[in-house]
């Protein structure tokens, strides 16, 4: 019961916070979700850097795992928003901007993991 605890709050926390940034920074571009974009990126960082100090050593508990990695960025990082928005380039044309923003999402998420796992290192 204590780890399903941990999940939701993490996610919970993740959410808002995901909710927050979106609503900010997809505002101000029309065919770039800056916000989705962000909030993916940033996410794959954490979760690098979580879970590449978890396999160095004993830098995480269990439970500190559970919140942030699977309820902290479960929550914050969005792949059905990432999909919707896909979708919605698409139905209007925006072949472009739809696959600038889904090979960078792909690529810079990738790149933000192993910076996370580099991270980690130094600790």
């Amino acid at each position: 019961m204590k780890q399903l605890l941990l999940v939701f709050i993490g996610g919970g926390i993740g959410s808002c916070l995901r909710f927050l940034i979106s609503r900010n920074f997809n505002a101000y571009y029309d065919n770039f979700f800056v916000g989705t974009f962000v909030v993916n990126i940033i996410g794959s960082l954490i979760i690098g850097f979580v879970l590449g100090c978890s396999l160095k050593g004993n830098y995480f508990s269990k439970d500190q795992i559970l919140f942030l990695a699977t309820g902290f960025c479960g929550g914050f990082t969005t792949f059905s928003a990432f999909a919707f928005e896909k979708h919605g380039l698409l139905q209007s044309g925006e072949l472009l901007y739809f696959t600038i923003y889904a090979l960078s999402s792909i690529f810079v998420g990738v790149l933000a993991i192993a910076f996370g796992l580099w991270l980690s290192r130094l600790i």
